[in-house]
């Protein structure tokens, strides 16, 4: 029997280092906005019956407009969200349907996952109780000090730089926010917070293709994307 699958968008950043006033999100890509591309993905995945769309409060009612204009069937609530991605994606769980099973945790400004990578996040985190999208890293890392001095360079063959969606069993994700909360505990990301929590976290292969839309340059390589039908 599949799993109830919710998926937790998060388009809540102004999209300060890509220097416009429109949050990153919002901002045209070949016609659409960057959100938009995003959420369409997982309105046509099969195995995701729900979605929450978490963004800034002045956004609240752009994005219900956006429901309503393109139509999302499975868009189940649009909430605001808060000071740090962490606090916006709590707020966006405590939107999620009491029998949902398992939670998709995405960046809105990652428009280039696939239905392929949700599938294997979603069979994954059944079986391990979460995991996340990632790729092995191609260059070479250095661990600098504050003087940017490089103090070590980690074994590149064990480092992934990892994306979404992070993919969970809803209550461990739960326990584990609200370990977070009551610890003061600030992870950089949804599987450090599980991480936190004592649960063990599998990196799956996402795909270098889904990037996250940070910077002008990051713009121009997602329209090329669209435009040669290579997403």
């Amino acid at each position: 029997m599949k799993p109830i699958c919710t998926a937790v968008i998060v388009a809540a950043g102004k999209g300060k280092r890509m220097g416009t006033d429109i949050s990153k999100q919002f901002l045209p890509l070949c016609g659409k906005e960057i959100l938009t591309h995003t959420v369409e993905v997982f309105e046509k995945a099969d195995r995701i019956r729900d979605i929450v769309l978490v963004t800034g409060t002045d956004s609240l009612q752009d994005v219900q407009d956006m429901v309503r204009e393109y139509g999302w069937q499975k868009v189940i609530s649009v909430v605001a969200g808060g000071k740090e991605r962490q606090d916006s994606v709590w707020n966006g769980l405590q939107a999620v349907s009491e029998d949902t099973e398992i939670v998709l945790i995405h960046d809105g400004v990652r428009p280039f996952v696939t239905e392929e990578i949700l599938d294997l996040s979603i069979e994954t985190a059944v079986e391990m109780g979460g995991c996340v999208a990632g790729v092995p890293a191609k260059d070479t890392i250095k661990v600098c000090n504050s003087e940017n001095i490089a103090v070590d360079t980690p074994d590149r063959s064990t480092l992934w730089q990892i994306q979404t969606p992070q993919t969970f069993r809803k209550e461990l994700i739960v326990k584990a926010y609200e370990q977070a909360k009551a610890e003061g505990f600030l992870g950089t990301d949804d599987a450090s917070l599980a991480e936190n929590s004592g649960y063990s976290v599998k990196v799956i292969m996402g795909s270098y293709r889904n990037i996250k839309i940070t910077t002008t340059e990051d713009l121009l390589i997602g329209e090329a994307f669209l435009k040669e039908g290579q997403v």
